[in-house]
C-alpha cells in the first residue's frame, strides 16, 4: 500500500499537517486523515486488504491526539489568565527590576499593559517587561499601625 507524495502533501505542509493554532485546524486535520484513509482503501492490494481494525486504531489516536491538543490548549490559556491576574496584582507594589541592557531600577508599578510578548510593567515611567522583575515588595504606602478588628456586636469595657 502506497500513496505518492503528490497525494499525501496539500498546500498546507507535508502530510497535509496544520500547524496548530491555525483556526479551523482540527477540521481540516479531520479531512485531511479522512482522505489519506480513502487513498489507503484505493489504493490497497486486492488479494491482500487492509485490516478494519486498523483504520480503527488510527482514527482512536487521532482522536486521542485531537484531545490532548485541546488540553494542552486550554491549559496554555489558564496560565496566561494566570499571569495575567498575577501582572495586575503588582499595580501599587514596589519592584526592582533589571532590564535587559543591564538597566536597574526600582519603584512603584503604576499600571500593567498586556502586550503579545506578555504582561509589562510600568514602574515610574520606565516599561519593565514581566521577565525583568526581580523582587516585589509590599506596597508604595503600606498602611499606617491601624489594624481593622472584626466586629462582633458586642461591645466590651473594662470599668474598675
Amino acid at each position: 500500500m502506497s500513496v505518492n507524495a503528490t497525494e499525501a502533501t496539500t498546500a498546507s505542509g507535508p502530510m497535509g499537517m496544520v500547524p496548530s493554532g491555525t483556526t479551523g485546524a482540527t477540521d481540516e486535520n479531520k479531512e485531511i486523515f479522512l482522505q489519506l484513509m480513502v487513498a489507503q482503501l484505493k489504493y490497497q492490494d486486492p488479494m491482500n486488504p487492509a485490516d478494519s481494525s486498523e483504520f480503527l486504531s488510527q482514527n482512536a489516536q487521532f482522536t486521542a491526539l485531537e484531545k490532548m491538543q485541546a488540553v494542552a490548549d486550554q491549559t496554555a490559556q489558564v496560565l496566561q489568565a494566570t499571569i495575567a491576574f498575577g501582572a495586575s496584582s503588582m499595580v501599587g507594589r514596589q519592584v526592582a527590576y533589571t532590564l535587559a541592557d543591564g538597566t536597574q531600577g526600582t519603584g512603584p508599578v503604576q499600571g500593567v499593559t498586556f502586550g503579545a510578548t506578555g504582561p509589562v510593567l510600568d514602574v515610574d515611567g520606565v516599561d519593565v517587561p514581566l521577565a525583568s522583575v526581580l523582587t516585589v515588595t509590599g506596597s508604595e504606602s503600606a498602611p499606617t499601625s491601624a489594624t481593622a478588628t472584626p466586629s462582633t456586636g458586642s461591645t466590651s469595657s473594662t470599668d474598675s
